[in-house]
Order: structure tokens, then sequence, then C-alpha cells
């Protein structure tokens, strides 16, 4: 026990016996204990030494007690002040740990970019890699890049990619806003209008979004614009969450034949008609793609392509979407 103020097992048992007898020789603390008269008197004098024992002046063979409180408490006082002091220090690492780790954690799930063409950039790049669905909020008067130098969309819709786009009604007041539009819904995506968007921001497959992040209008210097990369994070989540609510509330827009942009009236104009509703049934009711083949006497592909053309009239990415779309827009 005594190890912590500087003293060994062997010292330890002889303070021990000399705090019990109060003086001793090296052949009395032999006789007390298992050491023989030499290593008694060599730890005797290593006591004398760390001031916890003092030879007599007469009889040097004989060695006095230094009392416990006078001896060893300030060792001990020392002893707790030095811990007290790595405590101190160990807490301080600590915190700086956690701060760092956070500040690490905060730049991997956000990076800020600088200047418009690093966010065209990124915008490119982003689309060059999307595999399954990008998400669109368009506001009126683009910062970086401008819808119809957007080659990568439908080179994205070539692919596959599902393209949702949500347009401000705003928007709309633009020269060629409508041309645009209308030539990206015939490429296939699926678009639709909201009377005012929060926020400019394009979201790749749910793992990555860009936001600028001026406040209102654009920068006067297209250098001093700053936009954020987004990946997956709680705030991600929360930008999807907010896409997904203005996409419910927007008004699915469609193209005519004469090329004009229209939405679905309360008529619902676009809704699924005749063998379709029937399908949509089918597939809400939990059939599988092969059952559902075999009611309608077509095939599993034909069934597939078809689910996905209602999947894209309805504006939705997943079955389960379109079976809560199909209820709610009574298409059942």
């Amino acid at each position: 026990m005594l190890e912590t103020v500087g003293l060994t097992a062997d010292e330890s048992e002889v303070y021990r016996l000399l705090v019990a007898t109060g003086t001793a020789s090296a052949q009395d603390i032999s006789g007390r204990s298992d050491l023989d008269v030499v290593t008694a008197g060599l730890l005797l004098r290593a006591l004398e030494h760390k001031g916890l024992a003092s030879a007599a002046e007469d009889s040097p063979e004989w060695f006095t007690v230094v009392p416990p409180q006078v001896a060893l408490m300030p060792r001990l006082q020392r002893h707790f002040d030095a811990l007290e002091q790595t405590r101190a220090a160990v807490y301080e690492l600590a915190e700086t740990h956690r701060r760092s780790a956070w500040a690490r954690s905060t730049c991997e799930a956000v990076e800020i970019i600088t200047g418009a063409a690093a966010l065209r950039q990124h915008l490119r790049q982003l689309q060059h890699g999307t595999d399954r669905e990008m998400m669109w909020f368009v506001k009126a008067q683009y910062v970086a890049m401008s819808p119809e130098s957007n080659q990568e969309e439908f080179d994205a819709l070539d692919r596959g990619v599902l393209y949702r786009a949500l347009y401000e009604q705003a928007y709309f007041d633009y020269p060629d806003a409508v041309d645009c539009v209308v030539k990206g819904v015939r490429a296939g995506e699926v678009a639709r209008a909201v009377p005012l968007l929060p926020l400019r921001m394009a979201i790749a497959d749910r793992s990555t979004a860009i936001l600028p992040l001026a406040a209102s209008g654009t920068p006067r210097n297209p250098r001093e614009l700053r936009a954020a990369v987004v990946r997956e994070s709680s705030l991600l989540d929360a930008l999807i969450a907010l896409f997904e609510h203005h996409w419910e509330i927007g008004a699915p827009l469609r193209v005519t034949e004469e090329g004009q942009i229209g939405g679905a009236g309360t008529t619902d104009a676009a809704s699924p008609v005749g063998e379709d509703r029937h399908l949509l049934s089918l597939m809400v009711a939990g059939m599988t793609d092969e059952a559902i083949a075999g009611q309608l006497r077509v095939s599993k592909r034909t069934v597939q392509r078809r689910i996905q053309g209602l999947m894209s009239l309805a504006g939705v990415a997943t079955r389960m979407q379109l079976g809560w779309h199909a209820a709610r827009r009574d298409w059942l």
C-alpha cells in the first residue's frame, strides 16, 4: 500500500515494524521478520535516506521512526497534487480530441466550394456519377449552370437515371424556360411545380447534395459564390425530407402534343386508365410480377415496363411510393 508514496515492499514492511516499536536495530527487525540482519540494516538506512527514520546519535545501530503524519503525509499530498494535475491534463486532452473529432466529422459531412466555375464542375461530376436518381430544386435565375447547357441530364436520362425536378413558378417568367422544361420532360424528366422553393439544390442517389449558400439572389462576383457539398449525414437526411415534402405538394407538369406545359387538373388527365388501373390494383394487393403477368396475359417484362412507366407518371422512385400515390390520387 505504501508503494504509491515511494517505498518498496520490503521498505514498507520494515517501516511498519519500526512504527510498531518506535526504535529498533537491524537485529530487532531481523528477529521480527524473515529478513537477515544485513538486509534489515540496508533497509533501515534506506528509510533514513527517505526521511522515514533517524539513527540515534549515541548508538548509530539503532533507528527511531519518523511519525507517519510527518514522513508520509507530505509525500501523499504531493502524490495527490500530481494526480490532480495529471487528471486535468487528461481531461484537456480528451476535450481536444472531442473537438477535433467533431471538426473532422463535420468536414467529412460538409465541404465548402467557392466560385461559380467550381460549382458548375461539381454539378457536372455529380450527374456523371449518378446511377439511380437525381432530385432538383430549380429556382428562378440560375447561378452557375444554365438549364439549356446541362447536357449531363440528358446523358443520365439515356442511362436510365430518374430525374425529378421541382420548379418554382417564377422560373417560368424567364425566356426559354418553358422550352427547357418541355425538352427535359420529353427526354424522361419527371417535373412538378410549386409556388416557391426555399433554396437551390441538387441531390444525387440520396448520397450527396449540392446547394449554393447565397442568402438571396446571386453574388455580383461569380468568384465569390459559395456552395456546400453535403454527404451522408443527418443534414443530408433533412434535405432529402425537404425535397420529398415539396414534391408531395407540387403540381405535376406534363407536355401536350403541341409542346406546351400543362398540369393535371381536377380530373387528373395524367392518371392511368383501363388495364393500367387493373395492374395497379394487382400490385397494391401484393401480387408478384409473375402473378400479375399471368392475370393480364402479358410477359413479366411487359409488367415491369408498365410499372416503371406508372412510376414515372406519378413521379416516384419506388413501388411503395407508387402504391401510396395511386391511392392518394384515386387511381385505383
